[in-house]
């Protein structure tokens, strides 16, 4: 187990100590697919319950910033940008990216600001759509400079 880094020599849980670690500009992207009915995905922007599509980049938005609060073993980071996209077409895909200056990765945060956006469609739209589904979640690209 010592190759995990949340796991240590006993295999007990841990948090990674990154204090010893320079900062350095890290970059995450990460994508959501939501699958929906054509009929749904021509209506996300005037539900009855708003214009879901504005608001999924805005939950996306603030999850990323909550994401220590979320997962137990995440650093608290201050993130200097994060951004989601949606583009709708066959299904909702919902890029999101995320930014610091820190001493470790922003995966999650990206990850988790695409799935709460996704998950914040799904919500809005489940009174008319009890077919869609959240198909992926997944990382596309980090990068450390």
């Amino acid at each position: 187990m010592s190759e995990l880094s949340h796991v240590d020599e006993a295999g007990e849980v841990r948090m990674v100590d990154v204090g010893g670690k320079p900062s350095s500009r890290r970059r995450a992207v990460a994508r959501a697919v939501l699958r929906v009915a054509p009929e749904t995905a021509a209506q996300l922007s005037s539900l009855p319950k708003g214009d879901a599509l504005t608001t999924a980049k805005v939950a996306g938005i603030m999850a990323a910033k909550r994401t220590s609060e979320l997962i137990p073993l995440c650093h608290p980071l201050a993130l200097t940008h994060v951004a989601v996209e949606i583009e709708l077409g066959e299904q909702v895909e919902i890029t999101a990216s995320a930014e610091t200056t820190a001493q470790t990765g922003v995966e999650m945060e990206a990850l988790v600001a695409a799935s709460v956006a996704a998950l914040t469609v799904y919500d809005m739209a489940k009174a008319i759509d009890s077919t869609m589904e959240v198909a992926e979640v997944r990382l596309l690209e980090k990068t450390k400079s």
